[in-house]
């Protein structure tokens, strides 16, 4: 499924609440707790992001050609965030990944509704995972140079 299939299905999902934030918090909640979880042991301050008020890790594979995320937060709505984004980039290219416009975030109204310091947090969790499909993408072209 592409980034922007993926998009499409969040939208409708959020779409199901009308304007009821409290119930868009909770399906945040509920995502939180399907996002896949980054081994303990790599839980360290090199993967913290940072610019986020709550404690975010991310790690970032490759396994053929694709990207895999893995996150984890210590705080519930912030984990609801991460585990957005991992469902939307994980598993596609670097390219994929950095081409990627992410227009849902606006649709669903998400950064307008959330506080100034998550949302510079949600920018932030965006330019790392960006950052990191760009660092696999330089490393293999300059493997393939080599």
């Amino acid at each position: 499924m592409s980034i922007s299939e993926i998009e499409n299905e969040i939208i409708e999902a959020f779409e199901l609440f009308g304007d009821d934030w409290e119930a868009k918090y909770e399906h945040l909640i509920d995502l939180g707790k399907s996002v896949p979880i980054i081994d303990e042991k790599f839980k360290t301050d090199d993967r913290l992001i940072k610019g986020c008020q709550s404690r975010v890790w991310l790690r970032t594979e490759m396994v053929n050609d694709k990207i895999i995320y893995t996150a984890d937060s210590d705080a519930i709505i912030t984990k609801g965030i991460v585990a957005l984004m991992v469902s939307v980039l994980s598993n596609h290219t670097a390219d994929e990944i950095i081409n990627a416009e992410l227009n849902f975030i606006n649709t669903i109204g998400l950064k307008e509704h959330l506080s100034p310091t998550r949302a510079n947090g949600l920018v932030n969790m965006i330019k790392q995972m960006k950052l990191d499909a760009l660092a696999f993408k330089n490393s293999i072209n300059n493997v393939g140079n080599n």
